[in-house]
């Protein structure tokens, strides 16, 4: 079975928020000793992600 993608369109200032709440979930589960696996792999997708450029109309 094919795994199904999403698509998630963001701002700069939406990016950087991502970015930066990941790090910060990332710090906290280690603070509590908690496993970290998962947070560093969705940083690592987002980082890696490609960055499209686009045009929103308003109608």
């Amino acid at each position: 079975m094919k795994e199904q993608k999403y698509h998630l369109y963001l701002s700069n200032d939406e990016y950087s928020i991502l970015i930066q709440s990941l790090i910060r979930l990332k710090n906290s589960l280690i603070a509590q000793g908690r496993y970290t696996d998962g947070a560093p792999d969705v940083l690592c997708k987002v980082l890696s992600a490609k960055k499209r450029k686009f045009k929103i109309k308003y109608i």
